[in-house]
């Protein structure tokens, strides 16, 4: 059966007939990589600044550069979370 979704935030839709979730690059959230939802569902998604030293690690940033730790999907049943987990890196020199 085919589901329709769609973004809160942007005009992006899509629809499916494989059960999976998609995900879209939102103009609204200055080009996050967030899924959308059930086509009218009654929703907020908002993007989470990450909040601690960023170092060396390699982190998911937004279209002005600030670091995101996650898009947390709140709707009248619940929450979900897209986390964005940071990478890191290692130089190997042979001394």
């Amino acid at each position: 059966m085919a589901q329709h979704w769609s973004c809160p935030n942007c005009q992006s839709a899509a629809r499916t007939v494989d059960g999976k979730t998609p995900m879209h690059r939102c103009r609204g959230l200055r080009n996050l990589m967030i899924p959308l939802v059930v086509d009218g569902t009654s929703c907020k998604v908002e993007a989470v600044e990450r909040g601690d030293y960023v170092g060396r690690e390699l982190v998911q940033t937004d279209g002005d550069g600030r670091p995101v730790m996650a898009v947390v999907t709140t709707r009248d049943d619940g929450q979900d979370c897209t986390v964005y987990a940071p990478t890191t890196h290692a130089d190997r020199s042979d001394e």
